[in-house]
């Protein structure tokens, strides 16, 4: 098959295969490979694509279908609890960007108030497919400063609705009168409602029917057209497509096929995401930015200092991260958005700016995306020392597959004593470690231990874990285990998980995953307070009953306390109603208590205290 097509797409894959690896080899990330590409290409480089925008639009495919996959990554319950970072923190930034920089536009640029309000606020907006795509290079979205990103970015796309209707207002067109602008209301309300109810009520019920017929090309056109349905029917009544697949996303999060939608749409998602930042690349005009280089170098530095002194103080105050997590919110999302260039170019039809000022603030935006891998990488050697650490002499073992049922990741203290009961029963198991020095050590003491790293897809594969019932992820940094349980559950959905955890908020982490965590310090305290009992005078019964209540007690509250732990007051409630309760129960075991009296006064017959 000949044509320019095929032509274009052997050019933008080789661009890709080219320039992607390079970049990443120099640690500058994949985003700006793509970008740099994307100049090369453009039409003012190479001239390969003379027109970009027909790409762009295209290409935005790639931003619905990675807000599609962040959406399942959420519950609504979860969502439900991200309502203050959203609204409170994500307007206040959306505020006090758009305020300050439309100040800027007025004073020193000489807009009309109206543009100026206008360009304020499309400055305002961050770029989600940048943001999101280095925060998940970074493995940073599950990081406080990831999850504030992710909320002011959700709000930033509600946002832009209003925006758009703005326009014409601003611009004085007779279209915008108050009976059409409660139309588009309506439709919009209408459209989400819609897609919610509808959705609760036909999507899970549609891929168990799919899945039934045991035909993967046919699950996977199913999955391409719920997230590209969803997004149509949004962009149809005037809203973001990106949050309509975010919704349809969201509202599969807790369904049994969300890891399977979400292996089937990942690789469309990367390719065409990788197609966006070229497509913005070659909107990037050389031109224009060789002849007005001071203009433009001061715009882009005022854009991103402001954003990045709002967020960062934003993330100091009401988000409440460290110093680090406030540096790298304000770097991930100081650049501008690609909702901008929808933005600047409805504002020139309505004639709020000329055309000189739309290819300045295209240019502005376009070198803001471009600049904000390298202020992070800036970012990371001024707040995080760099630790030179000597490579191991090898990548990894082979591993033969002698069909054993339990895989360990991680062979520590913790690791260890799960193998040798298991050792002790006769249970075939492997272990992994990323320890060279204790893989080697291990070895000698016949332990079936195998240096590798237990995140990777293909070392996990290559030991037969498609045959493995049990994992247990007994590493010992959080953010570790968390990404290998990701992958697990991925990738084997059927198996069972049990994951170290190191604390509470690291148990309700794991949980979010659909793992069973395992505290690593919950046995050995309660066989120490166990012990104390006993000592203060206490039979070994009774003792043994009342770490027996603390515990199921505890179990309980760990799995209702899960749905609110990012709600630090709902939280902070929480702990002291079961303070009350566990009082209450103790007090039940001596034969007092509110409990005991409900009970004597419904004439139920009392237990004697033990």
């Amino acid at each position: 098959m000949h044509g320019g097509g095929l032509e274009l797409a052997l050019v933008f894959l080789l661009a890709a295969v080219i320039a992607v690896p390079v970049f990443k080899r120099f640690g500058l990330g994949a985003v700006l490979g793509y970008l740099a590409a994307g100049v090369v290409l453009g039409p003012y480089a190479l001239k390969v694509v003379p027109n970009p925008e027909p790409v762009l639009t295209a290409s935005e495919i790639g931003v619905v279908m990675m807000l599609f996959v962040i959406g399942l990554e959420l519950s609504l319950p979860r969502l439900k609890l991200m309502r203050t970072s959203v609204f409170g923190i994500g307007g206040l930034q959306v505020l006090l960007s758009a305020a300050a920089l439309g100040a800027v536009a007025y004073f020193f640029y000489d807009a009309q108030w109206r543009s100026a309000i206008i360009i304020g606020a499309a400055l305002a907006l961050s770029s989600t497919a940048v943001g999101l795509q280095l925060l998940s290079e970074r493995k940073e979205l599950n990081d406080e400063h990831g999850r504030l990103a992710f909320a002011i970015l959700l709000f930033q796309d509600l946002a832009a609705i209003p925006l758009l209707a703005a326009i014409p207002l601003l611009g004085g067109e007779a279209a915008s009168d108050d009976g059409t602008r409660a139309l588009a209301i309506a439709k919009a309300v209408g459209a989400i409602a819609l897609l919610v109810i509808g959705g609760r009520l036909v999507l899970r019920e549609l891929f168990s029917r799919i899945a039934r017929l045991e035909m993967p090309e046919v699950f996977t056109a199913t999955a391409l057209l719920v997230v590209l349905g969803s997004a149509w029917l949004l962009q149809l009544v005037g809203l973001s497509a990106g949050l309509g697949a975010f919704i349809a996303g969201v509202l599969l999060a807790d369904s049994e096929f969300r890891h399977e939608l979400e292996t089937q749409i990942q690789p469309f998602e990367g390719l065409l995401l990788g197609l966006f930042f070229m497509a913005v690349g070659m909107s990037i005009d050389l031109r224009y930015v060789i002849d007005h280089p001071r203009v433009i170098v001061v715009g882009v530095l005022l854009l991103m200092m402001i954003k990045f002194a709002i967020l960062y103080v934003l993330g100091k105050g009401p988000g409440k991260l460290d110093t680090r997590g406030a540096l790298l919110l304000g770097g991930v999302l100081a650049l501008g958005g690609e909702f901008a260039f929808v933005v600047f170019g409805e504002a020139q039809r309505a004639h709020l700016i000329d055309n000189e000022q739309r290819n300045l603030l295209t240019a502005v935006v376009g070198l803001s995306m471009a600049l904000t891998p390298l202020l992070l990488i800036a970012l990371d050697r001024l707040i995080k020392p760099v630790n030179h650490v000597a490579a191991p002499s090898r990548a990894f073992d082979e591993i033969p597959d002698d069909h054993p049922q339990v895989m360990i990741a991680g062979f520590g203290r913790f690791g260890q004593i799960v193998a040798r009961l298991l050792f002790a029963q006769r249970i075939r198991f492997v272990a992994i470690d990323a320890d060279v020095e204790q893989v080697d050590f291990f070895r000698k003491f016949g332990s079936p231990i195998y240096y590798g790293d237990p995140s990777k897809p293909d070392l996990l594969r290559s030991a037969g874990a498609d045959r493995i019932k049990v994992f247990v992820i007994a590493v010992i940094e959080p953010k570790v285990a968390l990404r290998i349980v990701r992958l697990i559950r991925r990738r084997y959905p059927n198996a069972r998980v049990l994951a170290r955890a190191h604390d509470r908020m690291h148990a309700w982490q794991l949980m979010d995953c659909g793992a069973t965590p395992i505290r690593e310090t919950f046995g050995s305290a309660l066989e120490t307070g166990f012990e104390v009992l006993k000592e203060m005078g206490m039979s070994e019964s009774a003792a043994r009953h009342s770490v027996q209540i603390f515990r199921e007690h505890d179990e309980r509250m760990l799995e209702a306390q899960h749905l609110i732990y990012d709600d630090e007051d709902a939280l902070r409630q929480s702990a002291q109603d079961s303070r009350n309760e566990l009082e209450q129960l103790f007090a039940a075991q001596l034969g007092e208590g509110e409990i005991v009296e409900a009970l004597r006064e419904v004439g139920a017959q009392v237990p004697p205290p033990k």
